[in-house]
Order: C-alpha cells, then structure tokens, then sequence
C-alpha cells in the first residue's frame, strides 16, 4: 500500500531543557540518560550544532567531564542550524522505498569524517520507530550542499533492482542552478570527460575517454544583474558534473567557491535537485518525484519563469 506524505519532519522542535547533575560523569554519557528517548545521533548533533551548555558555557565535546552541581541546559533556540539541517520532509513513502526533500548542508550517507550526523541515518531512526528490525538501503546520493529528491530503498531487492540499472532506469534529473551572471547561449549541451585532482577537485577534459563522460543540458529561466536562474537537465550522473560544467562556462554555482565562485547570496550551494523520475524496477511504473524549489532562490528574481518550474 503506498502511502504519501507531505512536509513531515522527522525531528520536531522542542523546548529548552535543563537538568542537574548528581553524580561525575562524561557529558554524552550523561546526554543519553537524559534524554533516553532520543537517538545516539541525534544526541550528537546537539553537541555538533552547540545546543548543550554546562553552567552557561556552550561545550561540544564528547568527553566533557561533568561534576555534581552543574547545570546542563539543551538549547533549541542556540542550533537553528542543526533543526534546518536534521529534518527531511518526506515526498512519498511506501512498502520499497522512500523519497525525500534533503535539506542543504546535509550528507545523504556516510563519509570517512562523518557518519552520524546523515540522510542515511535519519531515515534509518524514522523506519525503527515502526519496526527495530526495519533497514533501507542507499542507492544513490546528492552532494551535501545541494537540496532536492533523495530516495532510498527499504528492501534489498528494490536496492539491488535500482542499483543494477540505475541509468537506464532514470528519465530525469532535473535541477535549478543559480549561478553568477547572465549567460550569453541562454540554451545548450555541455559535454566533457571529468577527471580528477589529486586535491578531489574534478575537471573536465574535453578529449573522448579521457575521463568520464558527462553530459548535462541548460536553459536560463530568469535573470537579474547579477545571477541568472538555470533549469538543468543530466543525461550522466558524475560527481559535481553540474558545477564544473557551470564552472567551465564561465558562471560558477553561487556559493560554490570550490569550484571559483564569488558570491553568496543564498549562504549555501545554489544548487537544488527539484525532480527525479524513473521506472520502478520491480513494478515497472514511471515514478517521479518533485522537491520544492527553497523560497529565497526566488526571492533574488522579480522577472516570472521563462517556462513553468
């Protein structure tokens, strides 16, 4: 049975909270007695996201030493940043899979400097409450700074029917890309064979094979003085393949210094994923999903959409 869902979060805000200590102990330690309904991850986040303080002094490290008489407040006004970024509103749900609307600033799984604090994981939490033995599986991912569908499988052989053929699969990535500037071929392909540095960072060489092959298509829907908002369309799906093509056209993603940016309006990636359609492989209907395009991306433009969004 398919169930949708619209704007569920699955961190609720709550109000402040201050407990007294009583006995020595390490403050995660302490954290999780506390607060014994909440998952291990998401204790961690209001350490990483500075919500704890002791005796008024925000502290964010594990192994905080606490002493009898303290006082340790849990402050949901102290971490906007961490509720933004640790609530995903679920687009779709049912008995396979599940799609969601990843905030930017969030890792969809794990990574060598970060496995906690993840879609992955969050998803994981919403999934047990139902059932402790419930899992779901990654099949794709987005970049951190980048918002928009993500979808993971909650059975392993949907994640091996996806995963199998996962390009033929999909019909449409589609993303909004503010970038800096006003773009001078308003429309076109961009194709190239991304390679990369030594320091990560990837690059396009425009010689057949060398490298992957990446192809993404543009159109500028609007544009003001300084940025211009552009519909994107991937035939490849490569790592950061958007912002080194917009890198190589002259107008980086904005907020996007890795790839020479210079502005930030949006303080954050101006980079949202806004649809994801493929065939289902084990029932063989076309499912699309489409994220909300974030209110301030508009908010830079005056001038109405070329073409629907």
């Amino acid at each position: 049975m398919r169930r949708e869902k619209r704007a569920i979060h699955n961190n609720k805000p709550k109000p402040e909270k201050e407990f007294v200590v009583t006995e020595p102990i390490q403050l995660m330690e302490f954290l999780q007695l506390k607060l014994s309904k909440e998952s291990r991850n998401h204790v961690k986040s209001l350490l990483k996201y500075r919500a704890v303080s002791v005796n008024g002094v925000v502290r964010t490290k594990y192994d905080t030493p606490l002493h009898p008489g303290q006082k340790v407040r849990i402050s949901r006004a102290a971490a906007p940043e961490e509720t933004q970024k640790n609530t995903l509103h679920i687009l779709y749900e049912d008995d396979d899979l599940i799609a969601v609307n990843k905030p930017a600033g969030l890792l969809s799984i794990a990574t060598d400097k970060e496995k906690d604090i993840t879609a992955y994981h969050l998803l994981t939490d919403y999934v047990k409450l139902k059932n402790p033995e419930d899992r779901i599986f990654a099949v794709h991912r987005l970049d951190r700074d980048t918002s928009g569908v993500f979808i993971v499988a909650k059975n392993e052989a949907m994640k091996f029917a996806l995963q199998e053929d996962w390009a033929k699969l999909v019909s449409v990535r589609a993303y909004v890309a503010i970038v800096e500037g006003q773009l001078k071929e308003k429309s076109g392909t961009m194709r190239s064979w991304l390679k990369k540095t030594k320091t990560l960072l990837m690059y396009s060489s425009d010689r057949a094979g060398d490298g992957l092959e990446a192809i993404t298509k543009y159109e500028v829907m609007k544009e003001s003085e300084e940025y211009s908002w552009v519909d994107v369309h991937l035939e490849t799906g490569r790592k950061n393949q958007i912002r080194v093509h917009m890198k190589d056209l002259g107008h980086p993603v904005v907020g996007d210094k890795k790839y020479g940016a210079k502005a930030n309006p949006l303080k954050r990636l101006g980079l949202h994923a806004y649809q994801l359609e493929f065939k289902n492989p084990l029932s063989g209907e076309v499912m699309s999903f489409k994220a909300p395009i974030p209110q301030n991306f508009k908010t830079l433009f005056t001038q109405p959409l070329q073409n629907k969004e």
